[in-house]
């Protein structure tokens, strides 16, 4: 019995929870003195990190994840969201359908963009200026013209970046992060507006790789971190559609059809 015990207990390794009858320890933190002390931003900071963030530094992350929980059903994640609801499925299930299409074009550009900031540091390594980020997205540019962050196919200018950069901002000014990683957006952001010949702002990926970059987050986290923020939006129309009711919505109004491209059938002569 002993034999078998020690060869269960080493089939998983984890520093994430340790647990016994009555005892829940998350990251050496007792369960009962996390409950009551704790934000829920922070909490997400210990279990990715190992330890507990100092109140501002879960305030900032705590702003990144309000900015991102929803986009409306234009939103793929959204739409599909609502469509399963309406096909009779769970609320797990329909958060699982919207979750799944979070993939590199609908959900990963927070991720890329703060791998961006950081390319984008990496090579320009000393003092930061509007001509060494511009020589920097350059060379970038050379390989890879995508500018991941920048830009909206429905907002001119998207209301959730300036008001994160403000707070960053404010943040930087308090010592809470660096500010190296807006200044780059920004000179980015500047960079691109002269080449265009018109702004093309950053957008809420662009704003929240800033945050996270500033925070320290490694880039695959942040695209884990934007799926928790949508999450939230995808539950609440997910119960909002089943409040309503409906049965298999699809996503064009049943009086409209899609544009066929194939053969036509031949008339009979």
């Amino acid at each position: 019995m002993d034999d078998w015990k020690k060869k269960a207990e080493d089939w998983w390794e984890t520093s994430i929870i340790e647990m016994s009858p009555g005892v829940i320890n998350y990251r050496g933190h007792p369960i009962q003195e996390l409950i009551g002390n704790v934000s829920f931003p922070a909490m997400i900071w210990l279990m990715l990190r190992g330890e507990l963030p100092s109140d501002a530094q879960a305030d900032l992350l705590g702003h990144a994840l309000v900015a991102a929980v929803d986009h409306g059903p234009q939103a793929p994640s959204i739409a599909i969201a609502r469509m399963a609801a309406t096909c009779g499925v769970g609320i797990n299930n329909a958060m699982a359908s919207a979750i799944n299409v979070l993939g590199d074009v609908h959900g990963g550009a927070g991720e890329q963009a703060v791998a961006f900031y950081q390319e984008i540091d990496a090579m320009v390594g000393g003092e930061l200026s509007r001509g060494s980020v511009a020589a920097a997205l350059e060379k970038r540019s050379a390989i890879d013209k995508y500018v991941p962050g920048f830009g909206h196919r429905f907002h001119p200018v998207d209301p959730r970046a300036p008001r994160l950069l403000q707070l960053v901002g404010e943040a930087a000014a308090k010592g809470v992060v660096g500010g190296r990683f807006a200044t780059i957006a920004q000179l980015i952001e500047a960079t691109l507006a002269e080449r265009k010949g018109k702004v093309i702002p950053m957008n809420i990926d662009g704003a929240t790789a800033v945050v996270y970059a500033e925070l320290g987050f490694a880039p695959p986290l942040c695209r884990g971190l934007f799926v928790l923020s949508r999450s939230v939006g995808i539950l609440a129309h997910t119960w909002e559609q089943m409040q309503q009711g409906g049965r298999n919505k699809g996503p064009l109004p049943r009086d409209a059809t899609w544009t066929y491209s194939g053969k036509r059938a031949s008339s009979a002569s």
